[in-house]
């Protein structure tokens, strides 16, 4: 049954970020109602990796961010059921540039915990990496949960511990405060908190108008389950992840191997492929992606994409079984600023995670907007 009481803070969006906002509004005790548009997670939040970056990311917020909410889900996995499936990311580089690359960043200030490995080192800790892989960094930082499955255990969590008031099938079609109109109803709160994910034109769209925002398609694959016994120790990334992390792409070394790349994987640059692997509970593993900017991207999945993606999977790893199960689309808003954050009015915030950084830094901004907009910080546990 849907309660009518008026609640300290709305959340609009039952994502990632939304529900950030919930779980930081609800520690500091406030009342919170969750509103979102569809009947279940849909959006961008489970439709990534759910792996929570540390290493390579830009310096400054991000990264701070990013440990910032790696230690809450720390928190928050073992009370709401979440299994964290990784503890750990293996950088694997084939190229003398790469690791130029990353000898540069261990010399950096972001680099602490991280260690630089030799090849014999990395098949050590990742017997299934290919021959072709000269060396890497290994990082204990990241964490990796399985999204389709962590944002509605989140959800759940919130409703049952912390007393959280979550409607569906709620489009959100105008905020007033304290009124907000949907097609559910009329609610009330003090303050509202407005994560609209890849939604800019339902609500407040001139606040975010001239952020520049653009929307980012990404190609996704879930591959076969492998053998009994064959399992991923962490996340794995490559030489193309240095060149699109910020805290990785900032060190000048990365000059050399961008122009390494662009000469032998052109194609892979101008597809965006980042090329991500880590493994689920099912053994599968989820693979890609691939990265396509524009105001309205087209909904279609190239071949020619998802072979590149599977082939430079296999120059990272040994995969005995690259069938494919599974294809997917995400879509992310995309802009040069990394968070947007607009205050429309004194009581409302319209927050865009705006980098497909949504999993690895979303709980420490919601702690830093509960906290403006309600004057008291979220208590942490």
């Amino acid at each position: 049954m849907i309660t009518r009481q008026p609640f300290d803070v709305a959340v609009v969006g039952a994502g990632i970020v939304g529900l950030a906002h919930a779980l930081a509004a609800a520690r500091t005790g406030a009342r919170v109602l969750v509103l979102d548009r569809d009947a279940q997670a849909n959006g961008a939040s489970i439709r990534n990796f759910g792996y929570v970056t540390i290493t390579g990311q830009a310096a400054g917020d991000t990264w701070r961010r990013a440990r910032r909410s790696r230690d809450v889900w720390e928190e928050i996995a073992p009370p709401a059921g979440i299994t964290i499936m990784h503890r750990a990311t293996a950088v694997a580089a084939r190229t003398p540039e790469a690791m130029a690359v990353l000898e540069e960043f261990m010399r950096g200030g972001m680099a602490d915990g991280c260690e630089l490995i030799d090849a014999a080192g990395l098949r050590q800790s990742v017997p299934m990496v290919n021959a072709g892989v000269i060396g890497g960094l290994w990082s204990p930082h990241e964490r990796r949960v399985e999204a389709r499955d962590a944002i509605p255990q989140l959800a759940r969590h919130l409703e049952s511990a912390f007393g959280v008031t979550i409607v569906r099938n709620a489009l959100v079609r105008a905020v007033e405060p304290p009124t907000l109109d949907t097609t559910a109803g009329t609610f009330h709160a003090a303050r509202v908190v407005i994560c609209p994910g890849n939604d800019l034109q339902t609500l407040f769209p001139q606040a975010l108008a001239a952020r520049g925002v653009r929307h980012c398609k990404l190609q996704m694959l879930r591959l076969a389950p492998q053998p009994a016994g064959w399992r991923l120790p962490c996340a794995i990334m490559g030489d193309l992840s240095l060149v699109r992390y910020g805290g990785f792409s900032a060190c000048s070394a990365a000059a050399a191997l961008r122009t390494r790349l662009e000469r032998e994987a052109a194609d892979r640059l101008a597809a965006g492929v980042h090329l991500l692997l880590v493994q689920s509970a099912d053994g599968s593993l989820v693979v890609g992606d691939s990265h396509d900017y524009g105001v309205t991207p087209d909904p279609f999945a190239p071949a020619a994409i998802e072979r590149m993606i599977i082939e430079e999977a296999l120059k990272l790893v040994d995969v005995p079984d690259t069938d494919v199960i599974e294809r997917w689309t995400g879509v992310y808003p995309s802009a040069e600023m990394p968070v947007i954050i607009e205050a429309p009015h004194p009581d409302v915030r319209v927050v865009v995670v705006a980098s497909g950084t949504g999993m690895s830094i979303a709980f420490a901004l919601a702690e830093e907007v509960i906290g403006g907009l309600l004057g008291r910080l979220p208590l942490p546990g």
